[in-house]
């Protein structure tokens, strides 16, 4: 006689899906029960959380801490920085959340790393472990942590002063709209993608490049790189020497803004 004895019932191969129910078998399963958990088992799959692992980061600026994760948080190579809930809404619900906290002041976003910075209200000892918990938890159920970038955000000129340094508060935001392109800009794009980007970057920062004009360079800093005056400084001092080096006679000064 086959293996199979009359009246006792075939073997049935068990669906892999069946995995998430262990104690559920095929037997027990009428056509409304697998309908049910066809769909939930749909439902989890599209509800999968993104393994994602994150480490936070000093940077020379005390008041900002970097959060690198282990995947790209904003396509294209963007970047964007957000002063307020209000800029971040209809961007990034990660950076919109973030502001909830009442210590933050600024988050920005580029590549991989989101830079948080704070008020003095609390100390980073206090703060950094749930804070790093709470931005990979919330990566691992969104894919990217900006949508859309406005218009406005793109290389905005500064509004106003960051910081505490009262002397430069009254200063007043650069126009860069009167400046005419130069024969030298493209060289200078590349000596700083090339030597300063990759170390402002790895701080948690960023730098743009606005303009040339009378042998004076003009460039933005934006993340952990705005409002702290010494590392801005020190940071200005060692773009002007590099290009001073590579650009002799062209470049005389560099203009850093923090924004």
């Amino acid at each position: 006689m086959n293996s199979t004895e009359l009246g006792d019932k075939p073997e049935i191969q068990q669906s892999n899906s069946l995995h998430y129910f262990p104690n559920l078998t095929i037997s027990s399963v009428n056509l409304l029960d697998l309908g049910l958990l066809i769909a939930e088992i749909c439902y989890m799959e599209t509800t999968k959380k993104i393994p994602t692992s994150l480490y936070a980061e000093m940077t020379p600026n005390p008041a900002a801490m970097k959060f690198v994760a282990d995947r790209s948080l904003i396509s294209g190579g963007l970047q964007v920085e957000y002063r307020s809930k209000s800029e971040a809404k209809g961007s990034s619900a990660l950076a919109e959340e973030l502001f909830n906290f009442p210590f933050v002041t600024s988050v920005f976003i580029s590549s991989n790393y989101v830079t948080v910075l704070k008020d003095d209200s609390l100390g980073w000892e206090m703060i950094v472990q749930q804070l790093r918990e709470y931005i990979r938890e919330w990566l691992m159920e969104h894919e990217v942590a900006v949508s859309a970038i406005p218009a406005e955000l793109v290389n905005r000129t500064r509004e106003a002063a960051v910081g505490n340094d009262s002397a430069s508060s009254n200063k007043e935001a650069m126009d860069y709209s009167g400046f005419e392109p130069t024969e030298y800009d493209d060289e200078i794009r590349f000596l700083l993608h090339e030597y300063v980007r990759p170390a402002v970057e790895s701080d948690g920062g960023a730098i743009d490049f606005m303009a040339y004009r009378d042998k004076k360079v003009y460039v933005q800093l934006k993340g952990s790189c705005s409002g702290c005056p010494s590392s801005t400084a020190t940071l200005k001092g060692g773009i002007e020497n590099l290009l001073k080096a590579k650009m002799p006679d062209i470049v005389e000064e560099v203009v850093a803004e923090a924004v």
